[in-house]
Formats: structure tokens, C-alpha cells, sequence
């Protein structure tokens, strides 16, 4: 098998793996004042410290949480107080979840800053998501003017920066920042939403007063401690980037790779097929052991249009293409594996 998901979930690394069973063996609760509870706290500690000092951010302004997808929604409902929501129309289903104004994407898929630009000129204060990379197309967004064009116009900027910790450097240019422990190499289950210090979003959970107040319920502790090591680990790797562009050169005829013109993360590929659908791709891929994924949302087991290629004006594309996602420790080989396989289900599915 040979896994190239990683925009789905990276690879565990191993020490993060390590630290998270070690947290699964401390006995207390990070709130209970005994011993067990503060030997249980100095980990919480240690990981939220972590996290903050790798993407930028202040310990204490740093609120740990369950996933990537609970930090967006913390930020967007609990600093939306008297302001308008304005998201990019490729942004992930968590913010597209919650109503708001889109803002349209240029065909390369980057921010259409004119657009925005104008939604900012256009009524009262606003809160604007911008994610810092697209999860399904790589393409990396251009945040430091989308901030100015914000800090000009009063409005608060929110980073979903999922896809982009850890991959590429993030500018310091947010007032609150998303990101997610598995998509650092951590297990599953823990997120942090980093805070401009002296913002307070009002709690979506509450009960218990952990987190400040900010987020209720007792924190997940293993998870916890292994985001924070992974946080440590993750970097952008040179590496990485050159296996992906190996691929993409030995793409065969026909191949479109979504974004190319444009900035994107160094492991990603979004790649269409014209005529073939990307549910039919990834069985025949999927057979040849190769783990990628679709470039749209699944509902109910079945490929849907990607509404990410929809925004980008490609219309029937949409439906024909699948994302690689180099994970950190892809092999060497990846490249011409996955090339090998890629030219053999083209012949198949051609003929």
C-alpha cells in the first residue's frame, strides 16, 4: 500500500504517538489540584506551550480543543458579535457551515482581493475567514493582503490554517489562527484556536470553566500531548515538495493539475482526468494499493461535484478529479509508484 493522504490525515509520527500513550497513563484530571491532577496539567501545559510558540502565537492566548473543525466554529460564532461574517467560497465545510457573505476565488484559485475588498467597503464591521491553503487543491491563499485590506477596514481576519501548519511558513498577519493535531502527525482528537492577545470569543461549549472559560469540558489529554509534540516536528521539507513536482511531470497526456499557476503546499496535487469520474478513479486506484482521495466531499459513501473546483469555474471537472497529499515520510519512490499505477488506470479507463 502506498498512502498519499495525508491532506486527510498525515502520517502518526511516532514520538507524538509515544507521548500520547504516556499522557493515556497519567491517572489525573488536568482541573483536579492533586498531585495527579497537576503532574496531568503540566502536560496540558507543555503541549498548549508547544503549539503556541511553533505557529506564532501566546500560551495564554492559545484555547485547546478537539479538532480543527471546533476552532474554526469557536472563532466564527465566538468573535462574530456584532459583525458580519465574509468566507471565501473554497473554504472548508466547517466555516461554509456557518452563514455567511462569500467571497469568489480568481479561476487560480487565490483570493479575489478586489472582491473583497469591496464587501469590506460595503457595511458594517466584518469578521473575514481565509483559509491559509486549500485542503483540496494546495493552493496557498495571500493572507498578508487580505490582512491589510482588513486592519483597513476594522475587520477581524480569521486563519484556518488546517492544510498549512506545519508545511509552509504562516505569516503573523491573524487575529485568530485554526489548526488541527492529526494533520500534524498527532493522533486524532485535539485542535488549538490561537487569539490575538486580548480577544475573547464567547464559549460555543460551556460548563466547567476549563480553557479560561473559553471552552468547556475536560480536554483530551492524549491527543493533547501528542499535537504538541508533532507541532515541534512538523516543518516545511524540501523533500517533499520535489517528489510532488516529480509527479506532476510525469503526469501523461491529457492530466490537469488544478492551481498549478499559483502558490501551493509542496505535497499537494489536485489532478483531473477529463471524461472520468473521480469515484471510478479511486476504485481502480484504490485495487493498485494507491491511497488518495477524491477532490470533493463525500455524503453518504457517495462522490459528490467539489464545490472547492465548482468556485474555480471548471463545471463538469469538478467531478473528475482526485487529490495526493504527500504525507512526511512518503517513500522515495512515491513518484514513479504512483505514476506507475496513474498511466496503467488511465489505459484501463480510456479504453
Amino acid at each position: 500500500m502506498l498512502y498519499l493522504d495525508a491532506n486527510a490525515t498525515e502520517s502518526p509520527r511516532p514520538a507524538a504517538t509515544e507521548a500520547a500513550i504516556a499522557a493515556m497513563r497519567a491517572a489525573g484530571n488536568p482541573s483536579s489540584v492533586h498531585a495527579a491532577g497537576r503532574a496531568a496539567r503540566r502536560i496540558l501545559e507543555d503541549a498548549r506551550e508547544a503549539v503556541a510558540r511553533a505557529f506564532g502565537g501566546r500560551p495564554a492566548d492559545t484555547v485547546l480543543t478537539a479538532g480543527g473543525t471546533e476552532a474554526d466554529t469557536l472563532a466564527l460564532r465566538g468573535l462574530a458579535a456584532g459583525r458580519r461574517i465574509l468566507a471565501g467560497a473554497t473554504e472548508h465545510p466547517a466555516v461554509r457551515a456557518i452563514p455567511h457573505t462569500e467571497i469568489p476565488v480568481l479561476p487560480d484559485g487565490r483570493l479575489d482581493l478586489a472582491a473583497l475588498e469591496a464587501l469590506l467597503a460595503g457595511g458594517d464591521p466584518a469578521l473575514v475567514a481565509v483559509m491559509a491553503a486549500n485542503n483540496e487543491t494546495g493552493v496557498i491563499h495571500p493572507l498578508e493582503d487580505a490582512a491589510a485590506l482588513c486592519r483597513a477596514h476594522g475587520a477581524l481576519l480569521h486563519v484556518d490554517a488546517v492544510q498549512a501548519a506545519g508545511r509552509i511558513a504562516i505569516p503573523p498577519v491573524w487575529d485568530s489562527l485554526a489548526v488541527s493535531g492529526h494533520k500534524l502527525g498527532a493522533p486524532m482528537g485535539a485542535g488549538a484556536l490561537l487569539l490575538r492577545t486580548g480577544l475573547q470569543p464567547a464559549p460555543i461549549i460551556t460548563g466547567g470553566g476549563q480553557e479560561r472559560g473559553r471552552r468547556g469540558g475536560t480536554e483530551p489529554l492524549p491527543a493533547i500531548a501528542g499535537m504538541g509534540v508533532a507541532a515541534g516536528l512538523a516543518v516545511p521539507d524540501a523533500r517533499i515538495g520535489a517528489l510532488r513536482d516529480a509527479m506532476e511531470a510525469g503526469l501523461p497526456e491529457g492530466a490537469l493539475v488544478v492551481g498549478r499557476a499559483a502558490p501551493r503546499l509542496p505535497n499537494t496535487s489536485c489532478i483531473v482526468l477529463p471524461g472520468i469520474s473521480a469515484e471510478r478513479q479511486l476504485l481502480v486506484l484504490d485495487q493498485a494499493g494507491i491511497c488518495v482521495s477524491s477532490g470533493s466531499a463525500c455524503s453518504s459513501g457517495k462522490v459528490a461535484r467539489s464545490h472547492v473546483l465548482l468556485a474555480m469555474g471548471l463545471g463538469e471537472q469538478a467531478g473528475q478529479a482526485i487529490r495526493v497529499s504527500l504525507p512526511w515520510d512518503a517513500p522515495e519512490d512515491s513518484a514513479e509508484r504512483f505514476l506507475e499505477a496513474y498511466h496503467a488506470m488511465v489505459l484501463r479507463l480510456r479504453r
